[in-house]
């Protein structure tokens, strides 16, 4: 096989592997946007890619989200932590319950058996597996122009550093991520540039 063929076959969908632990928010937003374009479940997906990104699930944690912990009256997410972490509930911003609503009506029609509880389902009607969201990851990366395949944790690290970014203490990021040791924290905060800022003044 030719250097041309292999360049083309890794730009089909075999993307480069990246020891790259999170996404920078300009690169969350154009997976989102990538979704949004090419998805055949794109309220869906986009709703799921902004949700996990801003309240920092772990893949395991979005997929079994249920139905009852979105609450859209109140405007809040009810976010039941996995491996032990801090279970919280966090405000949904206005953005968020657009994304929710236009999900909401899509699996409204899909007419769900009422044994469905989760808020994620398939097109099989059946909840949504951690296997789906990696492929998801996998194909909003192509279509986005990334150079290497995202993976589901990196939108939890990215929630991490976004939130150090706006300047968040480290116990607050704590909290926020479910982190039960702040030593799982640090790394958001003591790799924020911004604490350098004054220095060299």
């Amino acid at each position: 096989m030719g250097k041309t063929a292999k360049t083309e076959k890794r730009t089909a969908g075999h993307r480069e592997k990246t020891d790259r632990l999170h996404l920078t928010a300009r690169e969350v937003e154009q997976l989102i946007d990538a979704a949004t374009e090419s998805s055949r479940n794109r309220e869906r997906d986009r709703c799921l890619l902004l949700l996990s990104y801003r309240h920092g699930y772990r893949v395991s944690e979005i997929c079994a989200l249920p139905l009852d912990h979105v609450d859209i009256e109140s405007r809040v997410l009810h976010v039941k932590r996995l491996k032990r972490g801090l279970s919280t509930t966090h405000p949904l911003r206005a953005d968020e319950i657009r994304a929710i609503n236009a999900w909401l009506k899509i699996r409204a029609g899909m007419k769900l058996p009422p044994t469905v509880k989760a808020f994620f389902v398939s097109e099989q009607r059946k909840p949504l597996h951690r296997s789906s969201v990696n492929y998801l990851l996998k194909t909003a990366s192509a279509a986005a122009s990334l150079p290497f395949a995202a993976h589901p944790h990196m939108l939890r690290h990215a929630c991490g550093f976004a939130l150090a970014d706006q300047g968040a203490d480290t116990r607050l990021i704590q909290d926020y991520l479910g982190h039960r040791k702040i030593e799982h924290t640090v790394k958001y905060t003591a790799t924020n540039p911004a604490r350098f800022e004054k220095l060299w003044r």
